[in-house]
């Protein structure tokens, strides 16, 4: 049984090989998952507890998720960028 090498990347073209990579993958979501709880508690749950949420309010709660899902994805990226060693 061989083990791959996650992958690596030096082109920016190449960071979706990383970012897609599954085990990867599956921990920004689980970090976006999380941490956009929290963050969609803080923000909106008020609204939506109260039945004032509107389309609106729903949006930027999706958008919530995103955030840490971008910044768990950088550091992955920062983590295994490549450098062209001369």
């Amino acid at each position: 049984m061989t083990t791959q090498a996650p992958p690596t990347w030096t082109k920016w073209h190449e960071t979706f090989r990383v970012i897609f990579y599954p085990p990867y993958l599956k921990k920004t979501v689980q970090i976006a998952l999380a941490v956009g709880a929290v963050l969609f508690a803080i923000n909106h749950l008020d609204e939506v507890i109260q039945g004032r949420a509107t389309r609106a309010v729903w949006i930027k709660g999706a958008v919530t998720f995103l955030v840490p899902f971008c910044v768990s994805n950088l550091g992955v990226l920062i983590a295994s960028r490549r450098r062209n060693v001369p």
